[in-house]
């Protein structure tokens, strides 16, 4: 059931503890079998000191609640995490097409090879898988999937 009435605004300060909080729930509920680099409070303090004050971050609010959070770095989709309870109503897509807005040239991301959901999801806003590796770059040592996006690809 998609829903209409959530905004899509620039992160400030005091978003900071929901996005750490969305991120946990989402990465908890879609990747149980990865094993995370840092600690509950290591995320938060990275969320607190780094994402939010220093990287382009957005937020999706229902409510005036956080319940999804991306991260654009240059060309690179760096987070999109939503609630799980959230999940599969239109607000992943609206925040994806907010990317393309503000990097129409074209967007990559990487994401773990295990998380089928989030592969689907983005082939299906037109991202191409590309690179694929056995995750020795990443801080999980989880094999990855580079994706993606050229404006002008077809969408389905």
């Amino acid at each position: 059931m998609e829903i209409k009435n959530f905004v899509v605004r620039r992160a400030v300060d005091s978003d900071a503890a929901a996005v750490a909080e969305v991120w946990l729930r989402s990465y908890t509920a879609a990747l149980p079998s990865v094993h995370r680099a840092h600690t509950d409070d290591q995320v938060r303090s990275w969320f607190r000191e780094v994402v939010v004050p220093h990287q382009e971050t957005w937020v999706a609010t229902v409510g005036g609640s956080v319940v999804g959070m991306m991260v654009l770095d240059d060309e690179d989709l760096d987070q999109l995490y939503l609630d799980p309870a959230w999940q599969g109503r239109g607000v992943g897509g609206r925040l994806v097409h907010l990317a393309k807005q503000q990097r129409p040239a074209g967007l990559a991301l990487w994401t773990f090879r295990v998380n089928k959901s989030a592969r689907r999801f983005y082939e299906r806003h037109g991202f191409v898988a590309g690179e694929c590796t056995d995750g020795h770059r990443n801080e999980e040592r989880e094999p990855d999937i580079r994706y993606v996006w050229r404006a002008g690809k077809q969408e389905r």
